[in-house]
C-alpha cells in the first residue's frame, strides 16, 4: 500500500504524462500541417508513449491500493515558431518530467517506500534516454541551419526511423 504522500507524487506525475501527450500531440498536429511529415509521425510515436507512461502510473497506483486521479488536461499551445523551436520546448518539457522523477524518487526515500522506489527506476532511465534524444535531434537541426534543404533531409530521417522507439541515431555523440 502507498502512503498518502507517495499517492499524491504518483498522482501528480500521471497528469504531468497526461499533459506530456498532448502538448507532444498538439506539436505533432503542426509539424503535420507545415508539411513536416516526418516530425510528426516522430511526435504521434512520442505521444502515444507518453500516454503509455501515464496508463502504466496509472495501473501501479491502483494495483497498490491507492486511488489513481485522471487528469484534466490543459490545452497546448497551437502554433509553434518552426522545428528548433518545437524541440527546443520538447527538450525543456523532458527536463520537467526528469525533475518531476527525481521528486517522486526522492519522496519514496524519505517514505521508505523502496517498492515504488524501484517501479519508479524505470521511469530515471527512460528520462536519461527522452533527455538525450531530444538533445540529439536539436543538435541535429542546430547543423542544418534554416535551410530548408537541409530541414527536409532532417525530417526525411526522422520518417525513416523506424520500430516505436524515439531513439535517434548518434544521439549525444
Amino acid at each position: 500500500m502507498v502512503s498518502k504522500r507517495v499517492e499524491e507524487a504518483l498522482n501528480k506525475q500521471i497528469s504531468l504524462e497526461g499533459n506530456s501527450s498532448q502538448f507532444y500531440l498538439a506539436m505533432a498536429s503542426w509539424a503535420e500541417s507545415q508539411g513536416y511529415n516526418g516530425t510528426a509521425e516522430f511526435l504521434y510515436r512520442q505521444t502515444d508513449e507518453e500516454r503509455q507512461h501515464m496508463l502504466k502510473l496509472i495501473r501501479y497506483v491502483n494495483e497498490r491500493g491507492g486511488t489513481a486521479k485522471i487528469p484534466s488536461i490543459d490545452e497546448p499551445p497551437v502554433e509553434f515558431e518552426g522545428l528548433e523551436k518545437v524541440f527546443e520546448m520538447l527538450l525543456q518539457h523532458e527536463l520537467k518530467v526528469t525533475a518531476a522523477v527525481n521528486s517522486v524518487v526522492h519522496i519514496c526515500l524519505e517514505e521508505k517506500d523502496y517498492t515504488t522506489h524501484n517501479f519508479m527506476q524505470w521511469y530515471v532511465s527512460e528520462q536519461i534516454e527522452e533527455e538525450a534524444t531530444a538533445r540529439g535531434i536539436l543538435d541535429r537541426i542546430k547543423l542544418t541551419g534554416a535551410e530548408k534543404g537541409g530541414l527536409y533531409l532532417f525530417d526525411r530521417d526522422l520518417e525513416n526511423l523506424t520500430g516505436g522507439s524515439i531513439s535517434v541515431p548518434d544521439a549525444g555523440k
